[in-house]
């Protein structure tokens, strides 16, 4: 029996200061438990699982959108010995209901750390590519959760009074990046990663990257917001040449690794021990520099082997406390005209405490002309004060109109078929019912981004467009439109959006008027 009072021990492992704590990556397979790559898998987890030096091991849900064997299958043995496992949680797959029915289950099988996470993309598989969900992002997944804590209230059937289920104990977490190279993408990740801290992340991974001063500059960001206490673990990834390839080549949506550093590690694949000792060197360094830039854990994947790690953590133990210092100089592998927040310290390359760059905070108050404000942005804008301010203009009027027709979930057929044909030709309108166009710089997420993202911007990029379609992200084009009005820092003030799929094939303007969409919920961000 599991003795539920667990959910405290990562929450615990994370708040030690006296050492640096380590996760490790354990990728799960396609098959049954009795595949032989399973197998394999099966006995390195009973390795991590009863080694001194592994703190907990994270299990992948369907990474890289590859259909495989759930999580909980290898994490339940795990975590039955009485290792702590974090458990992946994707919304790529599942609808609201199915992610809500894996959590019940987690929860009644003693699984209590998740990592809430948006999802990769499928690819190809059985009969071709499946269809994504992505019914919620990370940031309604993690608000979820966090309901589910305080102990969900429910209604079915007739029932009036809404039945208060009995609370959870997740200690769920998130994903960030820092890598990014524009502005434009930068900065909408640590908006959105300050709005997964409020919807319940209680630690932070950062995405894969090689490059110390934006692993620096993530740790300062979260200083500089007063968000400093929030557990940021530091994602190392053993590379060998192939990977090294792969990587280089964005074949892994949101990883980025540099020409300079495939050079380098095709060069040492032509050692005689293809440059594992290097890798493993590198890896041990990273480690140390997360150590030494006050990250409170450690998170190492790309390992197939416990003797792997054991070598790593050994090279780790042996550098000198200040040895990460010419680590972090060494490993800093950023691009030519990549943007970062903050200003370079010249002495340690690293960025400057708080010490935001001059020139982002220059360009905010300019009003230089972007290429992402068109007229139909401008005249959207005006059409929306004019009728969807709440109380002001004439949305009072619109909503008694919408009240009187036959069907005021239409409204009047005039009106239906203005907002059906105009939202169409501006917007390519899908006609959810329940629009965020407000909220998204009036950029529809469900026509122009493949993962319908209403919090912010997902991680996943190739050459900083969309994993998916290769055109640019509605987030990043949404950030240029608020900069040019000087209001790019409340691009997500609006968060969390939590849309109703039961409005689908409604007017979203009369659900709007009449107070049935998202925007009644929330005291922020009217939609259109």
């Amino acid at each position: 029996m599991i003795d539920l009072r667990s959910h405290l021990r990562l929450q615990a492992i994370l708040a030690e200061t006296d050492r640096f704590p380590l996760g490790v990556e354990l990728v799960s397979t396609r098959g049954t438990m009795t595949q032989k790559q399973t197998l394999k898998t099966r006995s390195f987890s009973a390795d991590l699982t009863h080694s001194p030096r592994v703190d907990w091991v994270s299990i992948t849900d369907n990474a890289g959108g590859n259909p495989q064997l759930a999580p909980i299958a290898l994490g339940t043995p795990i975590l039955y010995a009485g290792k702590e496992v974090i458990i992946h949680l994707t919304c790529k797959d599942f609808n609201r209901y199915a992610l809500e029915s894996q959590l019940w289950l987690l929860a009644s099988q003693g699984f209590h750390n998740i990592l809430a996470l948006t999802g990769d993309y499928p690819i190809e598989s059985f009969a071709g590519r499946a269809k994504p969900v992505f019914d919620l992002d990370s940031v309604a997944l993690l608000t979820m959760i966090e309901k589910m804590n305080e102990g969900l209230e429910v209604t079915s059937g007739s029932a009036q009074t809404p039945t208060k289920l009995d609370a959870t104990h997740f200690f769920a977490g998130a994903v960030t990046s820092s890598f990014k190279f524009h502005e434009n993408t930068l900065l909408p990740q640590y908006q959105k990663l300050e709005k997964k801290i409020l919807g319940g992340a209680k630690f932070i991974i950062n995405q894969i990257g090689f490059d110390s001063r934006k692993g620096h500059e993530l740790r300062e960001y979260l200083r500089w917001r007063q968000l400093g206490d929030v557990p940021l673990i530091g994602n190392v990834y053993v590379l060998s040449p192939m990977v090294a390839r792969l990587f280089n080549q964005q074949k892994i949506p949101g990883v980025i690794l540099t020409d300079e550093l495939n050079a380098i590690c095709q060069k040492q694949g032509t050692s005689p021990d293809k440059g594992k000792k290097f890798f493993h060197e590198f890896a041990a360094k990273q480690l140390a520099i997360y150590r030494g830039l006050g990250y409170r854990a450690g998170y190492l994947g790309g390992v197939h082997t416990y003797a792997e790690i054991e070598e790593i953590l050994d090279l780790e133990k042996s550098f000198a406390p200040d040895d990460w210092k010419l680590f972090a100089r060494e490993i800093s592998f950023s691009r030519p005209g990549e943007f970062f927040l903050f200003a370079q310290d010249p002495a340690t390359g690293r960025s400057l405490p708080g010490e935001v760059n001059p020139a982002w905070k220059k360009s905010l108050s300019a009003r230089n002309a972007s290429r992402n404000v068109t007229l139909a942005y401008r005249l959207s804008k005006q059409f929306h004060s004019l009728l969807f301010s709440k109380g002001k203009g004439l949305a009072p009027l619109a909503g008694k109109i919408c009240q009187k027709a036959r069907d005021p979930r239409q409204g009047p057929p005039w009106l239906r078929g203005l907002e059906h044909l105009s939202k169409s030709v501006l917007f390519s309108c899908q006609d959810c019912g329940d629009c965020s166009l407000g909220e998204t710089g009036f950029l529809c997420p469900e026509s122009q981004c493949a993962k319908n993202q209403r919090n912010g911007p997902c991680g996943g990029t190739r050459d900083e467009k969309c994993e998916v379609f290769d055109y640019e992200c509605i987030w990043a084009r949404a950030y240029d439109r608020l900069k040019y009005e000087g209001r790019s820092e409340q691009l997500l003030d609006h968060a969390p959006v939590i849309q109703n799929q039961g409005l689908r094939g409604t007017s979203s303007w009369a659900n709007f008027w009449l107070g049935k969409d998202h925007a009644a919920k929330k005291s922020a961000g009217p939609s259109s």
